[in-house]
């Protein structure tokens, strides 16, 4: 049974896609993954150089989801490396 691609995450997918190469499936996923798309903001001035509230807001919004996600990537890698770290001696 394969996983659901669209939950895990970029590294994890990266990871499964490099372990898996022939499966295209994977591939798009990867490809296609919702953190990865490219989001357009709308301006944040008017062409007179005024700022619009409502457009600032959104950008700020998109910067602290793309911040959390970072954090919990974060997270996640140093969780892999403190298992690797415990992992390793029982493993030799």
């Amino acid at each position: 049974m394969k996983p659901n691609f669209e939950e895990m995450s970029v590294p994890h997918l990266r990871a499964y896609v490099l372990q898996h190469r022939d499966d295209m499936e994977a591939i798009r996923a990867l490809f296609y993954h919702p953190s990865l798309k490219w989001k357009t903001m709308p301006p944040l001035s008017t062409p007179e150089g005024l700022p619009i509230a409502e457009n600032i807001r959104i950008a700020e919004e998109a910067i602290k989801q793309k911040i959390e996600i970072e954090k919990q990537l974060q997270k996640e890698k140093e969780l892999e490396e403190r298992l690797r770290h415990k992992i390793e001696p029982e493993t030799q």
